[in-house]
């Protein structure tokens, strides 16, 4: 058979097609055999050549959209007066992706119902600490600048990061959305009674009001 000239372009077809699919239809119930006859005349072979699994295709999925969305990345380009306002900055661009559109809201309802899989799990742990990385070095700016006190900014973020994005995530710990709300109260106790105060009321708000919607 000849050689595709064109890889990148089958895979982002594979991708896109993949990803219409999840969001329709929902990642449980899309299956090979429908991404396949999705692809406009792609074979089947074209599709195993490059992904292995449909959780092979939603793993390339999450972290191309991870790399083209970073609220870290996006914060450090902003003008700010102090690092406290580029972390908070960061942290309401994180939030409002998630809501920001239809397909945004399906895509996060998708994705957070996806961390029952080990393997999506253990991606979505992976970006989390580096963007574990990339939240240190705001705050880092934050201490230097006298906006954030003084300590270890890369175990600030490590746990500011593991207490959002697993503690509070209803496929990791299930529970009720009074449990939520009292969760996300705690986070901001924790990180504002210690003298951080990285989330303050207007984020504290803006946290609950849309990771609600994602709640059972």
């Amino acid at each position: 058979m000849p050689r595709n000239k064109y890889p990148e372009e089958t895979v982002n077809k594979i991708l896109e097609a993949s990803l219409r699919l999840f969001l329709e239809k929902g990642y449980e119930q899309t299956t090979v055999l429908d991404i396949i006859a999705n692809l406009g005349g792609l074979t089947r072979g074209a599709f195993y050549h490059h992904f292995k699994s449909k959780e092979d295709v939603l793993l390339a999925i999450v972290k191309a959209k991870n790399n083209a969305d970073n609220c870290f990345t996006k914060a450090k380009l902003a003008n700010t007066q102090s690092g406290l306002e580029r972390l908070r900055l960061a942290l309401r661009f994180g939030l409002e992706a998630n809501t920001e559109s239809e397909h945004s809201e399906r895509y996060t309802k998708m994705l957070i119902a996806s961390l029952s899989s080990p393997r999506i799990l253990a991606e979505h742990i992976k970006i989390m600490r580096e963007e574990a990385v990339q939240m240190a070095e705001i705050i880092e700016e934050g201490m230097a600048d006298g906006s954030i006190k003084k300590g270890n900014a890369r175990v600030l973020a490590e746990l500011f990061l593991l207490l959002v994005n697993i503690w509070a995530m209803p496929n990791v710990f299930p529970g009720t959305r009074d449990d939520f709300t009292a969760k996300i109260a705690m986070i901001g106790q924790i990180f504002g009674e210690t003298g951080y105060g990285l989330v303050d009321d207007e984020l504290g708000k803006l946290f609950v009001n849309t990771t609600l919607n994602f709640q059972s």
